[in-house]
């Protein structure tokens, strides 16, 4: 088995006052969070800025203290675990740009409709575990 390391973020920012996600929508209504391959000696962070900026054009600031994984097998001619590792992000006062190769769009959402959006259980998860740290939050970022 082949074994391969992504890393993205749970990205956000704040509404009048409110926690909004911004979900990556691929081609075929497939919707998830920004995150890509480990490219040569990048850190798992310098790895999620990089797809971050890549797949939607911001450069959030990491909220410490959160870092969620989530693995999979990849089916195919020859299997793949993938794990993934998920920071916790900010951004304010920027603008999204989709990769259009790559993405049909990156709605911004409550945790109610990203949870509506997403498909996969590991990825609600992750929403989940994100959002719940936000809320337990000692400081306000």
């Amino acid at each position: 088995m082949k074994y391969e390391k992504s890393c993205g973020a749970v990205v956000f920012t704040r509404v009048n006052g409110e926690i909004r996600y911004a979900l990556i929508e691929q081609h075929g209504r497939v919707f998830g969070f920004p995150k890509g391959h480990v490219e040569g000696n990048e850190t798992e962070k310098e790895t999620a800025l990089r797809e971050i900026h890549e797949e939607v054009r911001l450069a959030p600031r990491f909220i410490e203290g959160f870092r969620e994984t989530e693995e999979y097998i990849l089916p195919g001619e020859e299997e793949i675990c993938k794990t993934v590792v998920y920071f916790l992000a900010e951004y304010a006062g920027q603008e999204i740009v989709i990769q259009p190769e790559e993405l049909a769009g990156a709605p911004v959402v409550s945790y109610e409709e990203a949870m509506e959006l997403l498909q996969f259980d590991g990825k609600k998860r992750i929403l989940k575990a994100a959002n719940d740290f936000l809320l337990n939050a000692k400081t306000d970022f």
